[in-house]
């Protein structure tokens, strides 16, 4: 079995960081915000989960200070929408490094919807949009305790949003709502059978 430390990885058997192919699929975080100035970010985040179920709170991670966590220091409030394959191409266009200010939805080509309890907007299309207050930003160390340019935000879910067709005998059908997720590299996965299984007595 290949053992190596990050930091003198043989670039000749690995050319490319093989970490986040292994930590796979990663849930996407589709994360709306909004600045003090009412300009409007979309980006998408692949270091995104949930991290606490009750009350659910969800997090996701930044390598550098983007657009999402700046405005989340001026407006603690995000929403999560879920993106599937149906908009994996507007997806990856809100990935677009875009001046400050530049609104994503709009250069995906994706209309917007108001949300209930927060102030950023929603995906239209998404089947399901979690609405979230922010808890706290976390900049990141390293085990030497080193600052880095990394940043975890994370918020409390305060609204839910999900579309009536994915609930079916009192369940949401994820499978039916085909959600993507990344792998390493350039490489996605799509979401479109599931298998159940109970943990033991």
């Amino acid at each position: 079995m290949l053992f190596y430390e990050p930091a003198r990885r043989d670039k000749s058997i690995l050319p490319h960081d093989p970490i986040k192919a292994l930590i796979a699929p990663r849930p996407i975080g589709w994360v709306s915000t909004i600045s003090s100035k009412g300009e409007i970010n979309l980006a998408p985040y692949s270091f995104f989960n949930q991290i606490h179920s009750s009350p659910a709170i969800l997090a996701f991670a930044s390598d550098g200070q983007k657009d999402s966590i700046t405005n989340l220091m001026q407006i603690g409030e995000f929403v999560w929408s879920l993106p599937t394959l149906a908009q994996k191409d507007a997806m990856n266009a809100t990935s677009a490094t875009l001046p400050y200010g530049r609104n994503e939805f709009e250069h995906a080509g994706l209309a917007m919807a108001d949300a209930r309890m927060v102030r950023p907007k929603r995906v239209v299309g998404a089947p399901a949009a979690l609405e979230c207050r922010l808890c706290e930003i976390i900049r990141l160390k390293d085990s030497d305790g080193r600052e880095l340019d990394g940043w975890m935000a994370i918020g409390e879910v305060v609204g839910v949003h999900i579309d009536e067709t994915f609930i079916r005998a009192g369940r949401v059908d994820t499978a039916a709502m085909r959600p993507i997720a990344r792998c390493g590299y350039h490489d996605y996965a799509v979401v479109d059978e599931l298998f159940e299984m109970r943990r033991p007595a």
